[in-house]
């Protein structure tokens, strides 16, 4: 049992693992949430936009 014990505390083969999946997860939430605050600011300043070249006045000669 003791021998066990011992091995398995001096076994990390799957620390790095974990450490890769917590990366990994932070980088896409990250992309994720800056992905959506420039998705948003474009949605709104495209809609500016259109609305702008709607109200213009088109000459005819």
């Amino acid at each position: 049992m003791f021998n066990f014990v011992k091995q398995f505390h001096t076994q990390d083969d799957g620390a790095i693992t974990v450490d890769w999946v917590v990366l990994t997860a932070a980088i896409i939430g990250l992309a994720l949430a800056i992905i959506a605050t420039i998705g948003a600011g474009a949605v709104d300043h495209s809609n500016s936009v259109g609305n702008r070249l709607t109200s213009q006045e088109i000459l005819e000669y």
